[in-house]
């Protein structure tokens, strides 16, 4: 028995694909460089704990996906490295997630007039008079990387309902001159992707997404933008400065240091 063994039932995931994963984060992680000899399929099978020919569909599996080639009679060699999908960083401030999504390129799926209104949690403002839903799918060089499901005030929709249609509906809202926003709430959670959602990302039935939930509010306390937005789990990364808007801290055992050092210069004056 390995390590592996009481890991695999934990998952539905096939074997082959779980073998996969690992040997790809190794060569992600640089554990397994390019021209690097991988472990032999003896080695493999060992380590884990899985039929020869699970670990040949693994190796066939990064073989098609470019990350391993076989050279007849020495191996199978590391050949490239998975390509770095994680182009979208997370915005952390509503000026910056407006600018995220001003040129976004999308699709519109479907839109619908006077829809059932959203569900609010507890202090997410007050429901608008009627609303209109509108399903788009989001695009990176030709790739879907998100679906919307947006539910919009619809007084604001039908003021200039040709833009809604065709361009990302945030900005358009924040260049109305008479438009007061009081409040952004956005909410991070890790979900699976539902039939509808993996037909239109193009991925597997329940593979993980990254779901965020926007709910925009107006002066008047009103919830004139929610959004439920699902996208790929491997298309973005959150990078921010935690400190970029405090002056430099000096962490404990700097302070600590510091104090023991006056303290010593006190006891040598003295």
């Amino acid at each position: 028995m390995t390590k592996y063994s009481t890991i695999y039932g934990r998952s539905r995931v096939p074997l082959y694909l779980q073998v996969a994963s690992v040997m790809r984060e190794r060569i992600t992680s640089g554990h397994w460089a390019e021209g690097d000899r991988i472990s032999t399929l003896e080695e493999l099978e060992k380590e884990f704990g899985v039929a020869r020919v699970t670990v040949r569909q693994a190796i066939d599996l990064l073989r098609a996906e470019g990350l391993v080639q076989a050279q007849q009679g020495r191996g199978t060699f590391v050949s490239g490295k998975p390509m770095d999908h994680r182009w979208l960083n997370l915005a952390t401030d509503f000026d910056s997630l407006v600018d995220s999504i001003r040129n976004n390129v999308l699709k519109r799926v479907s839109i619908q007039r006077d829809a059932a209104p959203p569900c609010l949690a507890p202090g997410e403002g007050r429901l608008a008079a009627a609303y209109t839903f509108l399903k788009s799918v989001q695009f990176n060089s030709g790739r879907p990387f998100s679906v919307v499901h947006l539910h919009l005030d619809q007084q604001l929709f039908l003021r200039d309902h040709k833009r809604f249609t065709r361009s990302a509906a945030l900005p358009k809202i924040v260049e109305m001159e008479d438009m007061v926003i009081t409040h952004a709430y956005q909410i991070f959670s890790i979900g699976v992707a539902d039939p509808e959602t993996a037909d239109l990302l193009e991925i597997g039935l329940g593979e993980p997404t990254a779901d965020c939930h926007l709910t925009v509010i107006d002066d008047r306390g009103v919830a004139i933008y929610v959004a439920d937005i699902h996208y790929l789990k491997d298309c973005f990364v959150l990078r921010n400065d935690l400190l970029a808007r405090h002056a430099a801290r000096r962490s404990g055992t700097a302070l600590t240091r510091k104090r023991r050092a006056t303290a010593g210069d006190l006891a040598v004056e003295a």
